[in-house]
């Protein structure tokens, strides 16, 4: 029989239960041995007259008796012993079996455990104990493993979905313009455009997994790089390279911008601002409204970046940091993947922050980013605020 849990401790109890048994015994042959001594007080040379009527000495029927007595104890004790071994050695293989069922159940669980099996759960209703727990828990992996399987089988779906669209584009419009005959410069050219905006559509979600992947793979662990930063300066920066999109729109835009000293991945941090101030703008209208925001108060760096625009259900808001879903009016068609808070998320969980949104009463939203500060001094560039301004 293998070695299994359920014969060691099996082993394990019969060892001790044995043991101990032995132990008695022979502590009762002990105090046997050294009790029957009745003859000693007597005279040298004085004799005993058994019930038989036969005469002998004393202290040769004193050895003899103990001899009797301690092989008899021995003989009896040991046998009992035995039997009480195999008795208590049966019950305990029994009795571990029961207790270490849950374990086959997990062990079998497991086993069985597929795609289309993840339903399965073990739902112990034994006692409570070291046991219990260890189902729970297991339990309670297979639900968040179901979950994640889920949330990544509607990621991947949904991938598909958006790179199959600009894809599709292509094609139709190449098929399209080769098939007539009488297509000339302009209509290739019209065609080339086409093709090149889906192409940089599906390039831009291609570069959006992978900083949504690269975000995630570093949750919950050490970031790979990890150098002093300042939001304020990541913020300007992407405010800088959507300027004449704000102006187009004419946006009335306002920052207050703080020092925001941070340590973390600049590059990932840079499209954390970027994302938000983004959406911000794309989720706007004519003529709105943006505020952006950084603070360092409390042991806590906050970037608050708010806009006017088309307004979004309170109950939706949490929906709008999963992938590829989009609020409003967006939802039926839109230059953006569904990405961009999604990625915010992971960027904060990645450097141990944590974002939240509060849907405006008359359109718009306002996304507030919490990270812990730079235990350092702040770097050189945030040294002095940024004043109010607009554009």
């Amino acid at each position: 029989m293998p070695p299994t849990l359920r014969l060691r401790l099996t082993l394990l109890n019969g060892i001790l239960l044995v043991g101990a048994g032995a132990v008695l015994v022979l502590l009762a042959w002990l105090l046997v041995s050294e009790s029957l001594h009745p003859v000693d007080e007597l005279r040298a040379g004085s004799t005993v007259t058994l019930a038989d009527g036969t005469t002998r000495e004393a202290l040769t029927w004193q050895a003899k008796m103990v001899a009797d007595a301690s092989r008899e104890l021995l003989f009896k004790g040991f046998s009992a012993l035995a039997a009480v071994g195999i008795i208590g050695i049966a019950l305990a293989y029994a009795v571990t079996g029961r207790a270490l069922r849950p374990l086959r159940d997990v062990t079998q669980t497991a086993q069985r455990l597929g795609e289309a099996t993840m339903d399965q759960r073990i739902r112990y209703t034994g006692a409570d104990g070291e046991v219990a727990e260890l189902a729970r828990t297991f339990d309670a992996m297979l639900d968040r493993l179901a979950a994640s399987f889920e949330s990544q089988k509607r990621f991947v779906a949904n991938a598909s979905h958006e790179l199959r669209t600009p894809l599709a584009v292509m094609r139709t419009e190449i098929d399209v313009t080769l098939s007539d005959d009488e297509a000339d410069v302009a209509e290739y050219r019209r065609m080339a455009k086409v093709v090149r905006n889906a192409s940089e559509r599906a390039n831009g979600l291609v570069d959006a997994l992978l900083v949504l992947a690269r975000s995630e793979a570093q949750s919950g662990r050490r970031l790979a790089r990890k150098v002093p930063a300042d939001l304020a300066m990541s913020v300007l920066n992407a405010l800088s390279a959507v300027k004449a999109e704000a102006e187009r729109l004419k946006l009335e835009v306002t920052t207050e911008l703080e020092p925001a000293p941070v340590v973390g991945d600049p590059s990932l941090l840079d499209r954390l601002a970027g994302n938000l101030i983004e959406n911000a703008i794309r989720y706007n209208h004519l003529m709105g409204r943006l505020w952006l925001r950084t603070e360092s108060a409390g042991g806590q760096v906050r970037l608050i970046v708010g806009n006017t625009g088309y307004e979004v259900e309170p109950a939706d808001v949490p929906g709008l940091f999963e992938p590829f879903q989009r609020g409003g009016w967006e939802r039926t068609g839109s230059r953006g993947s569904g990405l961009g808070l999604s990625i915010v998320r992971a960027v904060c969980d990645a450097h141990g922050g944590t974002v939240s949104a509060v849907a405006l009463e008359g359109g718009g939203l306002e996304v507030t980013v919490v990270l812990p500060p730079a235990e350092a001094t702040p770097v050189v560039a945030a040294t002095a605020s940024i004043p109010r301004r607009r554009f």
